[in-house]
């Protein structure tokens, strides 16, 4: 467990989580000593791939230490709140909130999440100067550790770890923040999935370069345009009325975009063969690669109603191109289609006919980049406010408007799932709600929020949040009551809570002085963490996802906790009266397959463990024929 993490981090290179992505994938690319052989990986993309160099790279103070960070395994635990789980709204949701540090909170997602994240958004902070923001990380490291883990001079280690532990808010500062952060999140989206990040002029460019050296320049979409701000003069030279929204897609190949429902349209035509209105629009590519050269397999002859030639002409000298193949659009013109019309120079022009759309269908349109029409801060504030009896607890909330459309823009489909790990007043959680409301979807949200105490003699304290995370947990209760009353939907109102705890100096002492060939084990180390963390903390680094439920096993006196292929053995006293029930239930219940068998190292003597080893060897001769994994966990 801890003392397993603490020296497997010693261990651990800044490029652990690149080197095991390649080793994954490229085995052939190292050698039999497991070193990676750049020539090897460089012959196998060779064919298929151009090897080319940019001319420009982001490099700042903090950049390999940001990726070292995003390696090294966290050592906090999940402690589930148990009475609020188990609350009736609570007990089957399937939404999350984290409570914690959201670089230990990605670290802990990453073991049952990975590739399963549809959407993110995250609303940082901006590194105004005003924002609060200043970089300080709890890592112990030497100026000598750090430049033996990431080969550098001891003087560049020693200027790394000042910028950490200084309170720094320079762009390194802010940049190294980020980036292992964002290095983290990559791997949580789907293939097809999509992450935005709200930032202003302060930090947009640093940003922009940043998500190009982590997600790939070529998966980068947009830089959305959002009236946020009310347009006050708070700025020497010009009124900030715009921040943005960066977007990057984790594979752009295969991310598919939200589009806008078209509302109000007019059909003034009507087709008397299929009896449907219709409007008509060019069948010639007009804008961006409308000229033939840019699309020259889309220049050619179609044959209009008295046998004349027509080509897509951009004018009279320049030409252009169709919308469509010329297989594509023969067919459109032998089903009715596209019309023929002669302009006042008697010249054809050829267009496609777009029907008035049948019931329950509508027609749709790219969303623009600008986003004027979803409200901004002010509104955000309002909306909390509203919440919470006009008391005003979070500065510059995003309204639910905003996040809602970047929703509908990243194409949120039924039981997806959105992050978002800078939660602040949950903004994101009740904008999920409210679309699941409307359309009767089950997408979940997970949100990370930062226990950071909110400033003393505010309106946050005086109404009794102490930290910020209370605040977003509310938030979700009360719009909970308030979609619920509005909407009378059957969605899921709940979520859980969990909160990442860092062991003490003490606690972390007794874990490294303890020695597994004792021979008595240490009850006092469980009764520090409790068992209910320690499963939660082991059912999700091993896949099975926050809330995952499981079952008790009740052998002679002792308890064990079985869920899918593990389990779980945490209390002390296990008995060979108990490993006799266990191998009794292995041979007895054809559904009892663990494969894994997973100890508290601390609970268990070396003698028992080895107890167990060499007694679970016989189910390898069983009916089913298992051979069983003993994982002991410090």
């Amino acid at each position: 467990m801890i003392k397993s993490i603490l020296t497997q981090n010693e261990q651990t290179a800044p490029n652990a989580r690149e080197m095991e992505i390649l080793h994954r994938h490229f085995p052939q690319c190292f050698t039999n000593e497991g070193a990676f052989d750049i020539e090897r990986f460089k012959a196998q993309i060779q064919e298929s791939v151009n090897i080319t160099h940019e001319g420009y790279d982001l490099n700042f103070l903090g950049r390999n230490y940001a990726k070292l960070l995003s390696s090294i395994d966290t050592t906090t635990v999940i402690v589930p709140d148990k009475e609020h789980n188990a609350l009736p709204e609570n007990t089957t949701s399937e939404n999350i909130y984290i409570s914690g540090d959201n670089l230990d909170g990605l670290k802990h997602l990453l073991k049952s999440y990975a590739g399963e994240v549809k959407c993110i958004y995250i609303d940082p902070p901006y590194n105004t100067g005003t924002d609060g923001f200043v970089y300080n990380d709890r890592f112990t490291f030497t100026a000598e550790e750090l430049s033996a883990k990431l080969s550098i001079g001891e003087e560049q280690a020693a200027k790394i770890l000042d910028l950490t532990r200084r309170g720094s808010a320079s762009h390194s500062a802010w940049l190294t923040f980020m980036a292992c952060r964002l290095q983290l999140a990559r791997d949580l989206l789907t293939d097809d999935g999509v992450i935005f990040i709200s930032i202003d002029d302060n930090e947009q460019a640093n940003l922009k370069l940043l998500c190009d050296s982590i997600f790939g320049e070529e998966n980068y979409v947009s830089n959305i345009v959002w009236k946020g701000k009310g347009g006050g003069a708070d700025n020497k030279y010009l009124m900030q009325s715009f921040e943005f929204v960066l977007m990057c897609a984790k594979n752009k190949d295969s991310f598919v975009i939200g589009e806008e429902k078209k509302e109000n349209e007019v059909f003034p035509k009507f087709d008397e063969v299929k009896k449907r209105k219709y409007k008509t629009q060019l069948a010639r590519k007009w804008g961006a690669n409308s000229k033939r050269s840019d699309r020259p397999n889309l220049y050619f002859s179609v044959t209009a109603p008295d046998g004349r030639e027509v080509f897509p002409m951009l004018s009279a000298t320049e030409e252009g191109c169709w919308r469509w193949g010329q297989k594509k659009m023969n067919e459109e013109i032998r089903n009715g289609n596209v019309e023929f019309v002669l302009n006042e120079n008697e010249e054809w022009v050829v267009y496609q006919k777009i029907y008035e759309p049948l019931e329950g269908e509508y027609n749709t349109r790219k969303y623009s980049n600008i986003l004027e029409d979803v409200g901004n801060t002010a509104q955000g504030t309002k909306e909390v406010k509203e919440l919470f009896g006009g008391n005003k607890l979070f500065d510059f909330p995003k309204p639910v408007s905003l996040i809602f459309r970047l929703v509908q823009i990243a194409a949120l489909k039924d039981d997806d799932i959105i992050i978002d790990f800078f939660s602040g007043s949950a903004t994101t959680a009740q904008a999920v709600m409210q679309l699941n409301a409307e359309d009767g979807g089950s997408r979940r949200y997970i949100m990370v929020q930062l226990p950071e105490e909110t400033p003393e003699n505010s309106e946050a304290r005086w109404a009794g949040y102490n930290t910020i995370d209370q605040i977003g947990q509310e938030r979700i209760r009360r719009a909970t009551a308030k979609i619920k009353a509005e909407t009378g939907a059957d969605i899921d109102y709940g979520f859980k809570h969990y909160t990442l705890a860092e062991p003490d100096a003490n606690t972390l002492d007794q874990l490294e002085n303890f020695d597994p060939n004792a021979i008595f084990a240490d009850e006092t180390v469980l009764e520090k963490f409790g068992k209910s963390t320690i499963l939660e903390t082991w059912l999700v680094r091993d896949g099975y996802g926050f809330g995952a439920s499981a079952n008790e096993v009740k052998l002679d006196n002792y308890t064990a906790y079985h869920y899918d292929k593990h389990l779980y053995l945490i209390d002390v006293e296990f008995t060979e009266k108990d490993l006799a029930k266990l191998i009794d239930r292995y041979n007895a219940d054809a559904a009892f397959c663990p494969e894994n068998i997973v100890i508290f190292g601390y609970s268990f003597t070396f003698t028992q463990t080895e107890m167990l080893r060499k007694n679970t060897i016989v189910l390898r001769d069983g009916d089913k024929n298992l051979k069983i994994n003993i994982d002991v966990r410090y």
